[in-house]
């Protein structure tokens, strides 16, 4: 009797996976570009729309590829897989949500503390673009997780101290309030990083079972 063979790993749902790694990068660059010269780079918020409708298309490949891979083995179980998708789809959703916001509440120069939240949203898909390509050679990706962690705490303490200072400096409340919802995006991209780290750490326990 012969041996049973095992299916082939499924690289074009791998290609699709680290496409929107790179597409996570990509925007992270244009977001912090785009707060740092604020408002002489305010055309690049059409640029992020771009990578927000690409990473939308992304997603449903990498779903309808988990539904349609027929022979091929995936790398993961369909509900992570389904989950990693929409996790890296909400890094780009809100970091869009963040340079949208900035044009709709007409700000008229860039606060330090947001150039330093898109540094780290730029630190931390760098690491979760990395931890996807090394799922295709079954590395260990330990170190990238640590490291998106990290700086999704340090997202946290930007975040924070950025707002204490608007409260602080007695500015206008409809300013606080602006700067406040442009802060949560940018949060919440950062955090999205933590929920694609926090999904590969199971994929992997997974796998080693």
């Amino acid at each position: 009797m012969g041996l049973l063979r095992r299916a082939p790993l499924d690289t074009e749902l791998l290609d699709l996976v680290e496409e929107s790694g790179r597409n996570t990068q990509h925007t992270a660059l244009l977001l912090r570009d785009l707060v740092t010269d604020y408002p002489e780079r305010a055309d690049l918020a059409r640029e992020l729309y771009l990578r927000e409708q690409e990473g939308d298309r992304i997603a449903h490949d990498i779903i309808h590829r988990l539904n349609s891979n027929g022979n091929m083995r995936a790398p993961f179980d369909s509900p992570d897989g389904y989950a990693l998708a929409t996790a890296l789809d909400d890094i780009v959703d809100y970091a869009e949500e963040a340079a949208d916001r900035l044009g709709l509440y007409g700000v008229e120069a860039p606060m330090e503390q947001a150039v330093g939240m898109a540094d780290v949203l730029v630190g931390a898909t760098e690491h979760v673009a990395r931890a996807l390509r090394t799922m295709r050679t079954g590395g260990d990706i330990t170190s990238d997780l640590v490291e998106i962690h990290r700086l999704e705490n340090e997202g946290d303490r930007i975040s924070r101290e950025a707002v204490a200072s608007l409260f602080a400096d007695g500015i206008d409340p409809m300013v606080v309030i602006r700067w406040k919802d442009v802060f949560d995006s940018l949060e919440c991209s950062v955090d999205s990083c933590e929920r694609v780290a926090h999904l590969l750490e199971g994929i992997g326990l997974k796998q080693r079972r």
